[in-house]
């Protein structure tokens, strides 16, 4: 635990400022588009159009994270849900997914808090509701199902894109581009989380935890089971890595092959910390 935090700091720091920067970004967007004082209000009536234009806001944050050097430093999880999926293929080590849950569970809230402090009343008024996810009119079930089925497909992509030499340097924006499609579409089932970290940094600040369970059991189950299902169709060794993107310029943390990608012109990755320790007795 103590080499890990000692060498790894640094990436947990990292992944909860990404966190918490999507979570400042997400404030902002819902009191600019959803306030009822809002200019955005008055001008664009329609709010399913409201909805897509945060939709496309939150997607491009999502992939302006992914790809900045803070980002490709710490892979840009983001999301205990992705971690944990990640440690179950062997990528990421005990202690560093422990402390990457951790930080990221501290930077929803922290952003979120941020936000409150900047914002105020606009962030708390029942439109806004410091962006909380909640289960739509359809009820918890569906929430649930939808919840699940998203974080699947999400992860499912992660997988078959980031581990091809051909598709690996677009899975951040092709994942930005679900975040974007998914709160436009889907966030009226279950307002869009597929993050456990996400949905209760919200859920502190606004002190409302109803169906709380729902987030922190389908994102995590959806996107095992696409870890599973993908270990089941290629198998585990087609796993070579847990960024969304790698650059060979940053250290990498986890159990990294991805100089064995197929077709991949990458020079090797430079390891981190105890990392390099173990690279040195192969």
């Amino acid at each position: 635990m103590l080499q890990a935090l000692t060498h790894h700091w640094p990436e947990y720091l990292i992944e909860a400022l990404l966190l918490g920067t999507f979570m400042v970004v997400a404030c902002v967007s819902v009191v600019v588009l959803n306030h009822p004082g809002s200019l955005a209000v008055r001008r664009i009536a329609n709010p399913n159009v409201r909805r897509a234009i945060i939709g496309v806001l939150m997607g491009l944050t999502a992939v302006v994270l992914i790809y900045s050097s803070l980002g490709q430093r710490s892979g840009a999880h983001m999301n205990p849900a992705t971690t944990l999926s990640f440690l179950a293929l062997g990528k990421v080590h005990a202690w560093d997914a422990a402390f990457y849950v951790m930080a990221q569970f501290v930077g929803g809230a922290a952003g979120v808090g941020l936000a409150s402090i900047v914002l105020r009343s606009l962030v708390r008024h029942p439109d806004v509701n410091h962006a909380a996810t909640l289960p739509g009119r359809r009820g918890v079930r569906v929430a649930w199902i939808a919840e699940f089925g998203i974080t699947l497909v999400l992860m499912s992509m992660v997988l078959i894109t980031s581990n091809r030499a051909s598709t690996a340097a677009y899975t951040g924006v092709i994942a930005g581009g679900l975040v974007a499609l998914y709160i436009t579409i889907e966030a009226p089932l279950s307002g869009m989380s597929m993050n456990p970290a996400r949905t209760l940094g919200s859920a502190v600040h606004a002190r409302d935890f109803r169906a709380l369970w729902v987030y922190f059991t389908a994102p995590p189950l959806g996107m095992l089971c696409a870890a599973g299902l993908y270990v089941i169709a290629v198998g585990s060794g087609h796993v070579y890595c847990c960024k969304m993107s790698h650059a060979a310029d940053e250290p990498c943390i986890f159990n990294c092959r991805i100089g064995e990608m197929p077709g991949q012109s990458m020079r090797p990755i430079r390891a981190s910390g105890i990392q390099e320790d173990a690279a040195s007795h192969r």
